[in-house]
């Protein structure tokens, strides 16, 4: 099944690059480097996708003390991580010719690096103690609080002023862009939300066995 879906996300991944780098059109104002957005915006959802995981995962180990609820957890977290380090590389790459600087500590920025850091704080704490199942009560409890970041980073650019745009997508109200565009995203998040799935679905079983192996 693994492979299955491994398959699938190969050819979703392939149909995004096209969509967003063949078949959606130059920016007219950005230009191309516009087209950087085709992975920031997917590596943003694919992030909140991944903590909104870890958030229902933690719960349901503090309740049920479920070993597979708390592997989920951790590989969402992992898997979490890595798209939130993609979001800030790329949303650097994009900021620098368009703001003209690399980074600024402005409420988006700043508050989506305190999100990426709390959930590295959360693999630190589970590498730190010993006791696997305490660390993974900790954890539980540190994944859960760490969630409440999610919300001040999507609306952060309503509630303060930053030089960072509004959601393009997920925002109330009709859209503005293009159909074509549009279409090119929604691609792409498909893709990114199928290797958010490959990624957990191999890692859940590695740790899997790794539990198995310590027994």
């Amino acid at each position: 099944m693994v492979r299955v879906v491994g398959g699938v996300t190969l050819a979703a991944l392939a149909a995004g690059l096209v969509m967003g780098f063949g078949v959606a059109p130059r920016e007219a104002t950005q230009g191309n480097v516009q087209r950087i957005m085709y992975l920031h915006v997917p590596s943003v959802w694919v992030a909140y996708l991944a903590f909104a995981v870890v958030l229902a995962a933690s719960i349901a180990y503090l309740a049920r003390r479920a070993e597979a609820a708390d592997r989920l957890a951790h590989a969402s977290a992992e898997v979490g991580v890595l798209f939130t380090g993609l979001t800030i590389a790329t949303g650097s790459i994009w900021g620098k010719p368009t703001w003209g600087t690399w980074w600024t500590w402005d409420a988006r920025l700043t508050s989506v690096s305190i999100l990426f850091v709390m959930y590295l704080g959360y693999l630190l704490l589970r590498g730190m103690i010993e006791d696997r199942e305490r660390g993974a009560r900790y954890a539980a409890v540190l994944g859960i609080v760490a969630a409440f970041n999610i919300p001040l980073v999507h609306f952060s650019v309503y509630w303060w002023r930053t030089l960072h745009q509004p959601p393009s997508l997920m925002k109330p109200g009709p859209g503005t862009m293009p159909g074509i565009i549009v279409a090119a995203l929604l691609v792409n998040f498909v893709a990114f939300s199928l290797l958010y799935v490959y990624f957990v679905a191999k890692r859940v079983g590695l740790l899997r066995r790794e539990a198995e192996a310590a027994l």
